[in-house]
């Protein structure tokens, strides 16, 4: 008599357990480097002696003149021939507040020449990000500063 045997049927099962721990791997690694992503550009901010400490949220967008005069709308380099042309499609049009970060060491010249681009583009209210020069009353202020993305943004409007 033949018996048949157990030993030549095939499991179709699919084990999960290798891909579950290579995302738990990915999942780590992302919440590991998403805090990093949030900082953003080196620069290297003006101190200042009073400034105000304003609410900010995600809908926003910040420039950045970099020391050597780079141009940076969030993570994204732009030449200043085309600046006028990308406030107009990611403020203007949007209606995102704008930021500008500008390294202490860039020169005043620049400054004025994409602040004249910003009241060109028709953009009247802009927030200017700084730092807090360390003081002794203001260490309440500076607890409290340390806690938001953007402590020390100061919205000056342009006019016009």
């Amino acid at each position: 008599m033949a018996a048949s045997s157990s030993d030549d049927d095939f499991v179709a099962d699919i084990n999960v357990t290798p891909f579950v721990d290579v995302m738990l791997v990915l999942l780590i690694i992302f919440m590991v480097t998403a805090p990093m992503m949030t900082e953003g550009l080196d620069v290297a901010l003006p101190k200042v002696e009073t400034s105000e400490i304003l609410p900010t949220d995600d809908d926003h967008v910040i420039l950045t003149i970099k020391a050597d005069g780079a141009l940076f709308f969030d993570q994204y380099e732009t030449a200043m021939p085309d600046l006028r042309s990308v406030l107009d499609t990611r403020v203007k049009a949007t209606g995102r507040q704008l930021f500008v970060r500008a390294d202490k060491d860039v020169p005043y010249g620049m400054v004025m020449q994409v602040m004249d681009n910003i009241r060109g583009a028709g953009i009247a209210d802009v927030g200017l990000i700084t730092t807090s020069a360390p003081d002794e009353a203001q260490t309440s202020r500076a607890d409290s500063a340390a806690k938001s993305t953007y402590p020390n943004a100061r919205s000056t409007g342009l006019g016009g």
